[in-house]
């Protein structure tokens, strides 16, 4: 976990225009809520968020936001970023408080680490299935990331949630048999394995079917002689 800090103003005015207007001045219009205190609209500098952001901050950092002149602080964490369609800058961003003696729930990146047997000798492939999941714990304690290690996996086999290395104060709040990563066998073999099957199936439908005639019966045979 990282905490960064920035510092935050009231904002007074509210709406599409000011959020633009403040753009102008280098200012990214914000909010800050949870913790069950009201929401307070605020603004902070462009360039300080884009340094942090630029500089690894992730989606699981907490934040200090502290407004200047005053002993006001909270910690937070950025919950979602409203971004310009065309442009790609930020036009909003909303914080959510956390206190920091009180657990809570986030979604983790997951980390493959080494490089599986099965794709290095054997010509397989490496499905990333599940690359993020749910742990609970301290704003503290949030970990970075989760690791696996995959170079033991071979064609055929995977590995699950439970062969993740957790921290001791952070909880797990998957099903432990989830997959994370497999390796699958090439798709040039799954390509002709399935052509090797379809023309099996042609040469069948084309075989026509052996006709066995009926022998004649004694009935028939006294006729022809008679």
């Amino acid at each position: 976990m990282s905490e960064q800090i920035i510092t935050v103003e009231e904002r007074k005015e509210l709406g599409a225009r000011i959020t633009r207007k403040l753009l102008k001045r280098d200012q990214i219009a914000a909010v800050v809520y949870g913790a069950g205190r009201d929401s307070v609209p605020i603004q902070v500098d462009r360039k300080t968020v884009l340094t942090l952001l630029k500089g690894g901050a992730g989606e699981n950092a907490v934040f200090l936001l502290k407004m200047p002149g005053t002993k006001q602080e909270r910690h937070a964490m950025i919950k979602d970023l409203q971004m310009d369609p065309v442009s790609r800058q930020i036009l909003h961003i909303d914080f959510q408080r956390v206190l920091m003696d009180q657990r809570i729930k986030v979604q983790v990146p997951v980390e493959l680490v080494g490089v599986p047997d099965g794709v290095k000798n054997e010509g397989g492939v490496l499905d990333f299935v599940t690359r993020e999941v749910e742990v609970e714990c301290l704003p503290g304690d949030i970990p970075q990331s989760l690791e696996v290690d995959v170079s033991h996996l071979h064609i055929g086999q995977h590995v699950e949630v439970h062969e993740l290395q957790v921290p001791d104060k952070v909880t797990l709040l998957e099903e432990p048999d989830r997959t994370l990563a497999a390796v699958g066998a090439p798709r040039q073999v799954i390509e002709e394995e399935a052509e090797a099957e379809e023309e099996l199936l042609l040469e069948a439908e084309m075989e026509e079917p052996e006709v066995i005639g009926r022998g004649k019966d004694e009935d028939e045979e006294e006729a022809e002689e008679a």
